[in-house]
């Protein structure tokens, strides 16, 4: 515990380095020449809000959750479970959470215009992963802080939910080809690309699709799963039709995109 921010430093540096390999040896789609433009951007921007992060936070999710466990807060420190049972629930509970946020952030208006800015990277790489105004940061740190409070996980469930957030999203926003077998039966466990992919289409109707982040059965269950994009992976437009020039991945576009 007392190492936790430097667990979560070296799995976040971890995942980039290896997806950043994977996907330069094993691409699934041809990535236009905008790299240096959109690294700057989408690395800039999440760098600035873990800055803020940090500033306007004195208490984090892990920090809030021993506290919990201390005092005897939340739901799950008040019901009969062993701790490996504490430790799923917390764990599965937190993500679903975070599977109907990700839902709301698209279908009301005004959170849209802030989440529109994941949605505005024209590519699809480990980058786009981690790509979010800091306005986004700031409500899905409140949101964490409040289900933390509420539902009272262990402080370990609470941690491996951060580093599978930070590591399976750059997964899942990776450029990575998978043998479709290997797809297959992967997307059963876990959020794969090509099953996030669908989610980043220009069409809204397959971008109100494959909302989540780690588990893929949020989707199955509350019936917003689709397999395979209409016009296929290699074909299928990315991003917002509305945000398609170059001058939008620039991280101060990045940053007013939100009020545009």
């Amino acid at each position: 515990m007392e190492h936790e921010h430097w667990w979560r430093l070296a799995f976040f540096a971890g995942a980039l380095l290896l997806f950043g390999i994977a996907e330069h040896l094993f691409p699934r789609r041809r990535t236009p020449p905008q790299r240096m433009i959109r690294w700057v951007g989408n690395l800039g921007l999440v760098a600035g809000s873990l800055l803020l992060l940090r500033i306007l936070f004195p208490v984090l999710p892990v920090g809030l959750a021993l506290l919990a466990t201390e005092r005897g807060w939340g739901l799950l420190n008040n019901v009969p479970l062993p701790y490996p049972g504490q430790f799923i629930a917390g764990l599965l509970l937190l993500d679903l959470v975070i599977y109907f946020q990700h839902r709301a952030l698209h279908y009301w208006i005004p959170l849209w215009r802030i989440h529109r800015v994941h949605h505005a990277d024209t590519v699809f790489d480990l980058t786009t992963g981690v790509r979010f105004h800091p306005l986004e940061y700031i409500l899905s740190m409140g949101i964490k802080l409040l289900v933390v409070l509420v539902l009272g996980p262990p402080a370990l469930a609470v941690i491996v939910f951060e580093i599978m957030l930070n590591g399976v999203s750059m997964f899942n926003h990776s450029n990575i080809r998978l043998p479709l077998a290997a797809d297959a039966r992967l997307r059963r466990l876990v959020v794969t690309p090509d099953m996030h992919r669908v989610h980043h289409s220009t069409n809204m109707k397959e971008a109100n699709r494959n909302f989540g982040f780690n588990f893929p059965w949020w989707d199955r269950l509350f019936r917003t799963y689709q397999d395979q994009p209409a016009q296929g992976h290699e074909h299928m437009p990315i991003g917002l039709n509305i945000f398609r020039d170059a001058n939008f991945q620039k991280l101060r576009k990045l940053l007013l995109m939100p009020f545009v």
